[in-house]
């Protein structure tokens, strides 16, 4: 066991590693002092990476000075929202703007005194009508959150719930119950200034999406919500000087971390970060998977966050893992707690994170941005750019413009259908999984055909373009367990689109190790975009699609089922053919047939 760092006024974290994997880490934080990478970090060096423009978006390194020497504008914010004028707040983003918005929701709650939070970062029509309808409307305000001030889903958003205010209260009064935040000179500034909106917040150009969450992008939703900032930010800047320069790399916790991570995965093949966390801080994981995933998964090499997998027998386990125990030492619930000493005891390597309440976020949200930006070091690539989001962004695009010149998407045909539920491929695909079907084509059969393309090593992912409720995760949840269970590899389970701005680029651009099956649906009820041509139906397909058709051309593993318009009587004829598909599976390192 080694205790990284243990006083100074951050979280402690230890970790426990194999040997072999320890006295490499042990060696390649010796290579960073000597080769003073740390300070080549912090002065935005980037041979350090890959030696293109990485030194341009590390802005997020200073941003707690800037902001603790302007806080009173989250003051400002606060009041206005604790004004008894609004009952609720509504964050609408994507990816790096909603996500962070999203763990203070859930680590902090209904703060009294102020409007609750809720964050939408859906185009899921039924996800949008929730949100609608969990709110007054006429007692909301909206925080419009879009770096770029171009990205799809906030302006449409924006669009959808200006009008419905507008409606309400008058289009004039309809701009004050909004506030955007946005980097300056965007598109959406100057839609917050023509709809008369209440206030513009402002990004730094040089942090990117997924750095943002101690930049306006979290602050700003989390004043709103009632979380006192200056103390969030006190607590962060404890973790802020423990990571710089001066610090020995030996005692520097995001330096430390990031060179297990990168290490176990380069030289160990221990790229699946598995991430176990109190109850209390459990969202945090959603916030890791995006920072790592996006910021690692390029090039064929990456790490492969797992979130919120359900805990099973210590022998599913192989050698592709690294967990992480995030523990807040406020929460009672020691649901991890066994399980982490039983993954050290066999063997696993675990590091393990001490928060003593939730104002310590803060300081995990920087210590992983580190550790990321290390990571990438050790890996050889670009940590801040998302080349494969964007293709699938034009994918969506390619689409959504067919639609609006014909009135429909272009025309699909399923190579099987059975019980309402109908299946999807390419061809590549669609040969392999025929070529391997064993015995007559049923949904179970192709199925276990597909999960039968499972090699040790690999993981599979369940990309589930429904509506984010309870019911919906709890379905797909069982299957997920399942497949650990009997196919002992790592298991994600994401909903789309959001998945797109986060894992959706290592899926597509990281290692080729991953086995997905993407779930559609028609929709039962759509939602009309004011001013566009399409609905919110049809461009959560064609995210769908253009998702898809980008992990096909990147030669991935890929099949999608299609569960018709009786959504819950599709999930349950897909779970029932999952379960019947993995009940004489071999583990994936004893299938012979061919991938």
């Amino acid at each position: 066991m080694r205790d990284a760092i243990v006083s100074n006024g951050i979280d402690p974290m230890s970790y426990a590693l194999p040997g072999p994997l320890a006295a490499a880490v042990e060696a390649s934080l010796a290579e960073w002092q000597a080769d003073g990478k740390a300070q080549r970090l912090w002065r935005g060096d980037p041979s350090l990476w890959s030696g293109r423009d990485e030194g341009q978006w590390l802005g997020w390194l200073g941003i707690a000075d800037g902001q603790l020497a302007d806080t009173p504008r989250f003051a400002r914010i606060a009041e206005v929202a604790s004004s008894g004028a609004f009952s609720d707040v509504v964050l609408l983003g994507m990816g790096g703007s909603s996500l962070g918005p999203e763990v203070m929701r859930e680590t902090f709650g209904k703060v009294p005194g102020f409007p609750e939070l809720h964050v939408l970062d859906s185009t899921d029509p039924a996800q949008v009508k929730a949100i609608e309808d969990r709110v007054d409307l006429a007692r909301t305000l909206f925080i419009v959150s879009s770096k770029s001030g171009s990205t799809l889903e906030p302006n449409i958003f924006e669009q959808y719930f200006f009008e419905r205010l507008a409606q309400i209260v008058g289009e004039k009064e309809a701009g004050r119950h909004f506030v955007a935040i946005t980097d300056p000179h965007s598109k959406m500034e100057d839609v917050a200034e023509d709809e008369g909106f209440r206030r513009i917040f402002f990004g730094r150009p040089s942090i990117g999406g997924r750095y943002s969450a101690l930049s306006d992008f979290g602050l700003v939703p989390a004043a709103a919500m009632g979380v006192d900032v200056p103390q969030f930010l006190d607590r962060t800047e404890a973790m802020i000087n423990a990571c710089k320069p001066a610090v020995p790399v030996e005692e520097n916790p995001g330096v430390v971390l990031g060179n297990v991570l990168g290490v176990a995965a380069k030289s160990f093949g221990r790229d699946k970060v598995t991430i176990l966390a109190s109850p209390a801080i459990a969202s945090l994981g959603a916030w890791l998977e995006q920072l790592i995933a996006e910021s690692t998964g390029k090039e064929g090499k990456g790490l492969i966050p797992i979130d919120r997998e359900p805990v099973e027998r210590l022998d599913v386990y192989g050698g592709d893992r690294l967990f992480v125990y995030l523990r807040l030492q406020s929460d009672p619930d020691k649901t991890h707690d066994e399980f982490a000493a039983a993954l050290e005891r066999a063997g696993q390597p675990v590091v393990r994170v001490l928060l003593d309440d939730q104002y310590d976020l803060g300081q995990e949200l920087f210590r992983w941005e580190i550790a990321t930006a290390v990571a990438g070091s050790i890996l050889g690539i670009h940590p801040f750019n998302q080349p494969d989001v964007e293709a699938s962004k034009a994918a969506t695009r390619k689409l959504t413009a067919a639609y609006e010149e014909s009135g429909t998407l272009p025309a699909e045909t399923p190579f099987f259908s059975a019980d309402g539920v109908s299946l999807f491929t390419d061809d590549a695909n669609q040969a392999a999984l025929t070529a391997a079907l064993d015995g007559p084509p049923t949904l179970a059969g192709y199925l276990a055909a597909h999960l039968d393309r499972l090699r040790t090593g690999d993981y599979f992912a369940l990309l589930a373009y429904l509506e984010m409720n309870d019911a919906h995760q709890r379905t797909l949840t069982e299957v997920r367990a399942r497949v650990l269970a009997a196919k002992h590899v790592a298991t994600c389970l994401e909903f789309g689109p959001r998945f797109l701005h986060s894992t959706g680029q290592a899926y597509k651009g990281g290692p080729n190790t991953g086995v997905f099956i993407q779930i559609t649906c028609d929709d039962a009820a759509d939602l009309r975009v004011p001013g566009q041509k399409y609905t919110f139906g049809v461009v959560k397909a064609a995210q769908a699609r253009g998702d898809f058709d980008v992990l096909a051309q990147r030669g991935r593993r890929v099949l999608r089922v299609h569960l018709g318009a009786d959504l819950a009587a599709g999930l349950h004829t897909l779970q029932t053919a999952m379960f019947q598909a993995l009940a004489a599976a071999a583990p994936a390192g004893d299938v012979t047939t061919s991938s």
